[in-house]
């Protein structure tokens, strides 16, 4: 047998496969803690859906979901398209696609819109625009720092203010018109965007990212007339953090496709979704689907609720409950104090938290005004309850009060 292919076949079918199948049966393995191998610090999640906190946990089911598909190899042509339409028809729109986060369906949107203006455009972004179509209108108070996104493919902002500079700024180069959703400024409303920007038969796109709940966001603005519409995965549908979705009409989410992982000369060959990336945000949507808004907003009440019925008895501390408006839209509590009584600002506190044990992070927007869709004073400690784990508001509410009442026992 030694030297030929056929033998070797034979040996493994009969020798080391055999063994295999013959031994006993045992448990599924438990996964080592590498974050304790690694000496990796474990964090309690007080502050939201940040990237730079890993963002959400997935839910049981869709975690289970992930170990699963991560047991077989499949086609993934055929899994991102059996994906994409199962998505498109629970979402109710034309197309779909499981991107690597909410950025990368920014830039494979708008490589889409080149793509369907221009076929060669696909081969040829970022670096060789000339003669395509590639300026991208935006209001001026909608540029933020994930545009860098749509820079990638070599387009040009044209920026613009009022409706009357928009009905200008049409040309035969223009490509797109793009609309940050949870912009805090702007003259034009979304209506107005999409009507003016359809005038003209250039698509719009709507980077929502993190403008879940409510549910029927996922469906709201592609339904008011946006071609393209981005969604972040690991916010607050809970699928994996490096996960995203496009959803938009068919030929764009077509071109978008032509424009991703595998091939390898397009631009989103780096932006690679696995299949467990795949499975887990069809998993996400389907668990976020049988949620509902007032459920999920009565549960992080609760917690709120049970955070600061904590901390009464602080001296001078007030506690509220605000919602923002657009992005994270879910109660968040936030504590005001007189800092006469309780002689610590709002950042030192989050930094007391933060080297505790259990090391605990509080919203970014602590001791920072007007930041991040929240009007706060200046010395406000903000507690984003939505992804703490069940028990984990006793923690934090434990810990808020040891380190206010020792800074008020100073006074």
């Amino acid at each position: 047998m030694r030297g030929t292919r056929r033998g070797f076949i034979g040996w493994a079918g009969t020798g080391w496969a055999g063994a295999a199948l013959s031994k006993p049966a045992s448990a599924a393995p438990v996964g080592e803690d590498y974050y304790d191998k690694l000496g990796v610090t474990k964090i309690i999640n007080a502050a939201g859906t940040y990237t730079f906190l890993t963002a959400s946990i997935m839910p049981p089911a869709v975690q289970a979901a992930v170990a699963q598909a991560a047991k077989h190899p499949v086609r993934l042509a055929q899994l991102q398209k059996a994906a994409g339409e199962y998505l498109a028809k629970k979402l109710q729109c034309e197309g779909a696609l499981v991107t690597a986060g909410a950025s990368s369906a920014l830039t494979l949107g708008t490589a889409a819109c080149m793509t369907v203006a221009d076929p060669s455009a696909a081969r040829r972004m970022p670096n060789d625009v000339t003669g395509l179509k590639n300026e991208v209108i935006v209001q001026k108070a909608h540029r933020y720092d994930y545009d860098q996104a749509l820079l990638n493919c070599g387009i040009r902002f044209v920026e613009v203010e009022t409706i009357e500079q928009y009905q200008a700024a049409f040309t035969d180069k223009t490509v797109m018109a793009h609309f940050f959703n949870a912009a805090e400024a702007g003259q034009i409303t979304r209506e107005d965007w999409i009507r003016i920007a359809h005038q003209h038969n250039v698509p719009c796109f709507n980077d929502a990212a993190a403008d879940v709940p409510p549910i029927s966001n996922l469906w709201n603005y592609t339904k008011m007339g946006f071609d393209l519409v981005t969604f972040s995965g690991g916010k607050g549908m809970r699928g994996p953090q490096n996960a995203g979705l496009l959803l938009g009409k068919k030929d764009l989410i077509e071109a978008a496709v032509k424009n991703d992982m595998p091939i390898s000369e397009a631009i989103g060959r780096g932006m690679k979704v696995s299949k467990e990336q795949i499975v887990g945000m069809v998993a996400a949507v389907d668990w976020f689907l049988s949620q509902t808004d007032e459920g999920l907003e009565t549960e992080f009440r609760r917690r709120a609720d049970k955070i600061s019925d904590s901390l009464k008895g602080v001296p001078g501390l007030r506690a509220k409950i605000v919602v923002p408006e657009v992005a994270n839209h879910v109660p968040h509590l936030l504590l005001n104090y007189d800092q006469s009584q309780i002689k610590i600002s709002a950042k030192e506190v989050a930094e007391q938290l933060r080297q505790g044990n259990p090391s605990i992070e509080l919203n970014p927007s602590t001791g920072e005004a007007n930041s991040r869709g929240i009007t706060t004073e200046p010395n406000t400690i903000v507690v984003g309850v939505w992804m703490l784990q069940p028990g984990e508001e006793v923690i934090v509410a434990k810990r808020l009060r040891e380190v206010l009442l020792r800074s008020a026992s100073r006074v």
